[in-house]
């Protein structure tokens, strides 16, 4: 049902790291890029070039891009659970320097984690050391420590923009996860807090974020809910991706593949108890297993255009810069097409188009406040009813049916339960991406 815009809620205590200096989105709205090295993707932090960095650093600024995602990988830094690597906590801080020397700030992210459907989890956590990531006291502590030295390794740098915890490490904990690491509800805060706190005590100044896949948003089953990414740290993380249901159910070109990030950012907005709180789009991409490449610039500027009406947009940050090259074997085929850039560094459609979307936004004036909003129940119970807002589900189709007749609709989450049609909760990393078109 649509209903008037709520009223601004009183701000409410919670968990939120106090910020010396607040992210804001009444400025310009930031745009940046994840990056993805172009020589040896992530193993480049093996034998780390600093020049072939710089290269593909100065690339993504010549789009017009302000800032990168970074991705250290978590074996590298932290081998032995009371070990971490001060050459490697180095290696980072000299990325991040190179990032200055183009122009970028840059966002590190702590605990890698997951990254294009490979895990990347140290060897005290697997096989005959098997310890569960979230809920073992010395696992925990051991992860706090790593995200508190690495925070405090690059709090010196002017351009540091902040941390995010990880890369969508919730995943480890889903359902439909090979080898999940189950936990409830109040431990997932628990971790999460407990992290974004170390990472405030490493790095006192910056943005500090919990980037949290579908999962969270979607499965009723999952102990990371929404509430979590919407009060925990200093900003709503939320990452777009069509192939959850979205690109499959609708189409290439439809109206739900073009708005799926604004409504997405609207979904967060509902979930948040402080109406000033930065919304933050920190990944979307094009995926070709549902895109032709004739579809892929629409995409981008669609994609774009729409996110940018939501209002508290804080940033725009693409996946992602270059494609994975050929050269390396068993990655979803999507991954080796995603980048701005292909594995040569040459511009791609993709690119052009989001250089001109960055552009274009500068012209932009702020965006009005959003209309009527969509009502999601979702129940008394800490362990969301949340199913009905994904694609598919009776409240993204309100959603969508509003959008279509122009009324620009919000969401308003509601603790009560309802009885509603839940919709395609297909998240899952690798699994989503190999799915058929």
């Amino acid at each position: 049902m649509l209903r008037p815009a709520p009223p601004s809620p009183v701000r409410q205590k919670d968990t939120m790291s106090p910020l010396p200096q607040s992210p804001t989105a009444a400025g310009p709205v930031r745009f940046g890029v994840n990056y993805t090295p172009r020589q040896g993707w992530f193993h480049s932090w093996l034998d780390l070039d600093l020049d072939a960095v710089g290269e593909d650093l100065s690339a993504i600024a010549s789009l017009g891009a302000d800032h990168v995602r970074l991705f250290p990988l978590w074996p590298l830094l932290q081998p032995n659970r009371t070990l971490i690597r001060p050459r490697a906590l180095a290696d980072v801080h000299a990325v991040v320097d190179v990032a200055a020397e183009a122009g970028l700030d840059a966002v590190v992210d702590a605990v890698q984690g997951h990254l294009s459907s490979f895990d990347f989890v140290p060897s005290w956590l697997t096989s005959w050391h098997r310890r569960n990531m979230f809920t073992d006291p010395e696992v925990v502590a051991a992860t706090a420590r790593l995200v508190r030295e690495l925070a405090h390794s690059v709090a010196d740098a002017p351009n540091l923009l902040g941390l995010t915890l990880g890369n969508e490490v919730n995943q480890f904990s889903a359902s439909n996860h090979p080898d999940p690491d189950p936990l409830e509800v109040g431990q997932a805060e628990t971790w999460t807090a407990t992290l974004l706190d170390a990472a405030r005590e490493g790095a006192p100044r910056g943005m500090h974020t919990v980037a949290n896949y579908d999962a969270a948003w979607f499965m009723d089953d999952h102990a990371f809910t929404p509430d979590q990414s919407a009060r925990l740290g200093d900003a709503t993380v939320v990452h777009s991706w069509i192939f959850d249901g979205t690109g499959q159910r609708y189409g290439a070109r439809s109206h739900e593949v073009a708005h799926r990030a604004e409504y997405y950012l609207e979904l967060a907005r509902g979930y948040s108890p402080a109406p000033e709180r930065p919304l933050w789009l920190q990944e979307v991409g094009a995926p070709r297993s549902l895109l032709e490449e004739s579809d892929v610039p629409w995409f981008v500027s669609s994609t774009v255009e729409n996110a940018l009406d939501c209002p508290g947009l804080w940033g725009v940050t693409w996946w992602c810069s270059h494609d994975v090259s050929s050269d390396l074997a068993d990655f979803p085929p999507l991954e080796h097409t995603l980048g701005l850039f292909d594995e040569h560094g040459r511009l791609k459609s993709a690119g052009a188009a989001f250089r001109d979307a960055i552009s274009a936004a500068k012209e932009r004036p702020a965006p009005a406040p959003r209309g009527g909003a969509i009502d999601l129940p979702v129940g008394p119970d800490p362990l969301l009813e949340r199913s009905a807002a994904a694609p598919g589900g009776a409240v993204f189709e309100d959603w969508m049916e509003a959008s279509k007749a122009g009324e620009r609709p919000t969401v308003r989450v509601v603790r009560e339960s309802g009885e509603l049609r839940t919709g395609d909760t297909r998240t899952g990393g690798a699994a989503a991406t190999r799915l058929p078109a």
